[in-house]
């Protein structure tokens, strides 16, 4: 089999031609770009992920109030201990 430069690979298949169909706006001035909704929508999405992958992965505050919760020795009772043994057996799946 040889591949053409311009044809498609299959000498027996037509080329495929796109079906998308874009519409471009003429705009007078060159300074300004036009952007396609899909180009908007992923530049969006690019901004999400940056705020995103910027945020911080340990929550130090809420760290640092579970410490001082385990440390007051009036936190840990039966009914934290009861609570927290239901939550693993139910983890377990047991």
């Amino acid at each position: 089999m040889m591949i053409d430069r311009v044809g498609s690979v299959e000498p027996l298949l037509p080329n495929k031609k796109s079906t998308r169909v874009e519409h471009v706006q003429k705009n007078d001035s060159p300074d300004s770009v036009a952007l396609s909704s899909e180009a908007i929508q992923k530049g969006e999405l690019y901004q999400a992920l940056e705020l995103v992958s910027g945020a911080d992965d340990v929550r130090e505050d809420r760290i640092a109030e579970l410490k001082a919760k385990i440390n007051d020795p009036a936190y840990i009772n039966d009914t934290v201990l009861n609570k927290t043994a239901d939550n693993i057996m139910a983890a377990l799946g047991l």
